[in-house]
């Protein structure tokens, strides 16, 4: 067992922005495991596979940390993380991450129907949502799954013009208002300072 290495078991979603903090922090104790971000599409199948993934490194690492939000598990991949002893970033999904937990609260309270894009998602969005979704193959299935959308809020990581034109295209595709929110890393930035920072076995001393 390495005891002076941290395992990062983190959403495929976030790889590029994990290892983006990393290297400008200059944070040499963790090492990421990244689980592909196409569970998404089926959330049932993120808890086992986190699982599988805690229990594969076992052994090797002194410290584990998983970089999930709760993402639709309905509850399934807490109960899974007590079980294995293992903690997670605090909160229900990336978005929030990225907004933080009051500005996030206070986009859902303003307009419930909002579809949320990240810079992970608008660099993914023909294959993540348009063709896993059948939209390419039965464009009716837009109106289907978005009906009850109003609104699409860009949460960006990084600042740029382009990628800015090019949500504004997504939510003209959709036929809705449009917000841009530049939010940087949000609180994955915040928590993964913190993590780095905290000697191995203080974490639920960090969470509380």
């Amino acid at each position: 067992m390495d005891t002076s290495r941290t395992l990062l078991i983190a959403c495929g979603a976030l790889a590029r922005e994990v290892a983006a903090l990393t290297r400008a922090n200059g944070w040499t104790s963790f090492d990421v495991r990244c689980l592909p971000a196409e569970l998404h599409n089926r959330p049932e199948k993120i808890a086992p596979a986190v699982r599988a993934e805690i229990q594969a490194q076992r052994g090797r690492y002194a410290r584990m940390f998983v970089v999930y939000g709760e993402c639709g598990t309905g509850g399934v991949l807490d109960a899974v993380l007590r079980e294995e002893g293992v903690e997670r970033l605090p909160g229900a999904h990336c978005y929030e991450f990225y907004a933080t937990a009051p500005v996030f609260a206070q986009l859902a309270e303003a307009e419930l129907g909002t579809f949320y894009l990240t810079d992970f998602l608008l660099r993914h969005f023909e294959r993540l949502v348009v063709k896993a979704l059948g939209i390419d193959r039965h464009p009716e299935l837009k109106q289907e799954y978005f009906r009850h959308y109003r609104r699409l809020v860009y949460l960006a990581q990084v600042q740029s013009a382009e990628a800015i034109e090019r949500a504004r295209a997504v939510a003209d595709w959709f036929g809705f208002e449009f917000e841009y929110r530049f939010t940087g890393y949000g609180d994955l930035g915040t928590r993964l300072q913190q993590l780095a920072t905290v000697p191995v076995g203080e974490v639920r001393k960090w969470r509380a």
